[in-house]
């Protein structure tokens, strides 16, 4: 974190403007993780810009040059999917990262490779992050079954390596699979690399198999739209293009397109992509479920927040153990416009009866890319909206406050 912050304030016109968006930060890497196991045979277009890939690809090579420790900063995704890399590999290393990253359970993607054959110990505290990998893969097994409740992440780690084990991978998910869309991705995403799976109910089975030539292009980030949506939502009036983006998409959070029809805009897609529009100021929908694309709960909290509309949500049972506790960070930042998110059983209501617009407003982000992202469209409704840390963009979206620049957002670096 820096002392650094940014002061914004809306345009003095509406928003009509075109901005090409980085690539998807999810597809770029899982396609780095199948380039690296295919040995380069599978090629990757259009990779994301965001921190978060580069951190990928840095430690992929450092790995590849026999780094003894390899620190992954806060990107846990990189975290998940390097250490199934790392163990069918045999890659020898100490995988690290932040201290948040440190308090971040990976004990169940642990016990299931180590009921592959991993070698895999904890560095320091027993179920978390540092993890240290060691040499000598040998598959013992090619049954695992794991919890449909947890990270997808977990689940999409083994998946992507199941083709590179030697007896290939029969995955038995266990209850109903949280984030859906992202594991349909993972196997989308084999299938563009060559590798073939079959998934009947809760069991997908891949086969061993070497990979072939391939070549996977990374769609714009449905994630980074997502904002976007927003800034046409809290808009007067607002028409956005978005190039490339496809209605027919591997990214759960497309999703997002359908969830703001309730919050009066419409969404035309064409050949080259979307083009987002303000057509309506009537809220529909109370409940919204967002089990299968929880990056988009902090869009549409603040999002319906700030428009005074008592919506309840699920399906955020994943928020408390990402980047920062989600859910603590949006009740203290939606209480300094005077909304409060109340937990029930797993059921969260927006109560807006005290929502009111200061001149002012400070956001803290907690290290978390989402956050800074989510709560910046409220410049629309308050003259000024200061964002401490604003670098944490850079995670997922690193042009994220030039694009606002260029749809006419006055901004200031303090």
């Amino acid at each position: 974190m820096t002392n650094r912050s940014l002061t914004l304030s809306k345009p003095s016109a509406e928003s009509f403007c075109s901005i090409e968006l980085t690539g998807s930060k999810s597809e770029s890497n899982r396609a780095l993780i199948l380039n690296a196991l295919s040995k380069g045979k599978v090629g990757i277009r259009n990779l994301s810009s965001a921190d978060d890939t580069a951190v990928m690809q840095e430690s992929l090579k450092n790995a590849a040059d026999h780094a003894p420790l390899i620190n992954i900063g806060p990107a846990g995704t990189a975290m998940r999917f390097l250490s199934a890399y790392f163990a069918v590999t045999g890659t020898e290393t100490t995988l690290t990262g932040t201290e948040r990253m440190k308090q971040r359970p990976i004990g169940i993607l642990v016990n299931a490779l180590r009921e592959l054959g991993a070698i895999v110990d904890y560095a320091e505290e027993e179920g978390f992050p540092p993890l240290a990998f060691h040499k000598g893969f040998s598959q013992k097994n090619n049954k695992i079954n794991i919890r449909g409740n947890v990270s997808s992440q977990y689940i999409t780690a083994l998946l992507l390596v199941a083709a590179a084990l030697p007896e290939g991978l029969e995955l038995n998910i266990e209850g109903e699979l949280t984030s859906r869309p992202y594991v349909e991705m993972t196997l989308s995403m084999l299938s563009e690399a060559g590798i073939s799976y079959q998934w009947k109910e809760n069991v997908i089975l891949i086969p061993s198999r070497d990979f072939g030539d391939a070549l996977i292009t990374v769609e714009p980030d449905w994630s980074a739209a997502s904002y976007w949506y927003s800034i046409a939502a809290l808009s007067d009036a607002a028409a956005i293009k978005l190039p490339w983006l496809k209605k027919s998409s591997l990214q759960g959070d497309s999703r997002i397109s359908s969830i703001m029809e309730h919050f009066g805009v419409s969404t035309e897609f064409t050949d080259g992509g979307i083009e987002i529009s303000k057509v309506a100021t009537g809220i529909k929908g109370d409940l919204f479920d967002l089990k299968d694309c929880p990056d988009l709960a902090q869009t549409v909290i603040v999002c319906s927040a700030a428009l005074g509309h008592n919506a309840t949500f699920t399906g955020l049972e994943t928020l408390k153990i990402k980047e920062t506790d989600r859910i603590a960070a949006l009740q203290n930042e939606l209480g300094k416009i005077g909304v409060k998110l109340h937990e029930d059983n797993g059921f969260y209501h927006l109560d807006c009866s005290g929502l009111h617009f200061p001149e002012i407003v400070r956001i803290d982000t907690y290290e978390d890319h989402r956050m800074a992202m989510a709560f910046a469209p409220l410049a629309l409704k308050i003259p000024k909206v200061i964002i401490e840390d604003p670098a944490v963009v850079g995670k997922s979206y690193p042009s994220f406050w030039n694009d606002l620049e260029k749809a006419g957002f006055f901004i200031i670096d303090n």
